[in-house]
């Protein structure tokens, strides 16, 4: 396993973060795996030196954190082993206060997260989107005495507009006030918008990008069908995706991707992920992984060079997309 800073701290992370939102309940998510299911994917990715984990409270509304909690005992990992990651924001019940980023959820959401993982502290608490509704300096606030109670190590956020980024780091910055260090964005093959701004905001910041999705939810899978259909479980029961991909453009570059891998002799989602882990910027892009000859593949991902020419060929049908994720 390969290891690297994450952006300008010296938080060591594995290139490869394993997501866990694909563990928890199937009342959340279909394609969701429980927690018996999720063992040998939390065992390989230990075994294979991957120590960076993300979840989030609103994933399975807690369970995942549950589960990230459990199997890190049951492995009897060291808690200053492994690199821990939730997110909060999302929906957890119908309580008005019991979703967004004021100092109220966040608070609460902190420690209810920390009871569901039985640790101490999480190191790198995200606000998982921007919340409207809450003045950013209530919401950095919170997040700076989080940190400053030693219950998360440091502070990140996930997909929003640049301006927003800039503008709550400036509002850390001016109080003397924790800063983000991580970005987790939406970015693939088949969505590149964040070369625009964030990206390029988060080289010149030294912001640690981990991006999420990859490999598009799947789409270079090889199941994907123009009608939006798929031959998994997942395929069949993932209207974000459909949300997000799916267009002519998208299908194009899939026959590229398709094409190396053929070549190549390895599979359209190994050549995806490559091209991510090929750009200089990303530290660790979130995998998710339902079979274990996925998660395999994506290990093996980390030794695929893509030349010069491959690249090329890869990025040169994409089109320009409307903003997709930030909600």
């Amino acid at each position: 396993m390969q290891y690297v800073n994450l952006g300008r701290t010296g938080l060591k992370v594995s290139r490869l973060c394993l997501g866990m939102m694909t563990y928890g309940s199937k009342a959340w998510r279909e394609w969701v795996l429980d927690e018996e299911a999720a063992k040998p994917f939390i065992k390989k990715a230990l075994d294979a030196g991957i120590n960076f984990f993300d979840t989030a409270d609103v994933y399975s509304l807690g369970e995942s954190e549950k589960i990230t909690g459990n199997l890190m005992r049951h492995f009897g990992v060291k808690r200053e082993n492994v690199v821990i990651a939730t997110k909060v924001h999302g929906q957890m019940s119908n309580d008005p206060n019991d979703r967004g980023l004021s100092r109220k959820h966040i608070m609460d959401g902190i420690d209810n997260s920390l009871k569901r993982l039985q640790m101490d502290y999480v190191d790198i608490y995200q606000i998982h989107r921007w919340d409207y509704s809450t003045p950013i300096e209530e919401t950095m606030e919170a997040l700076n005495d989080v940190v400053r109670a030693g219950k998360a190590r440091y502070i990140g956020a996930s997909s929003m507009f640049a301006w927003q980024f800039m503008k709550a780091q400036h509002v850390a910055e001016k109080n003397g006030w924790t800063k983000f260090v991580s970005m987790q964005n939406h970015y693939n093959l088949v969505y590149r918008e964040e070369e625009r701004e964030m990206i390029p905001l988060c080289i010149d910041s030294g912001v640690g990008l981990i991006p999420w999705s990859p490999m598009a939810r799947g789409f270079f899978a090889k199941d994907r069908k123009r009608d939006g259909s798929g031959e998994t479980a997942r395929a069949n029961s993932d209207p974000f995706a459909k949300q997000l991909y799916f267009r002519e453009e998208d299908f194009t570059i899939a026959e590229h991707v398709q094409q190396i891998a053929k070549e190549r002799g390895v599979s359209g989602s190994q050549i995806a992920l490559a091209w991510v882990l090929s750009k200089p910027y990303i530290a660790a892009p979130i995998i998710g992984s339902s079979k274990e000859a996925h998660l395999d593949q994506a290990i093996a991902a980390l030794e695929i060079h893509l030349t010069a020419d491959e690249v090329i060929r890869l990025e040169a049908s994409y089109q320009p997309h409307p903003v997709l994720g930030h909600s």
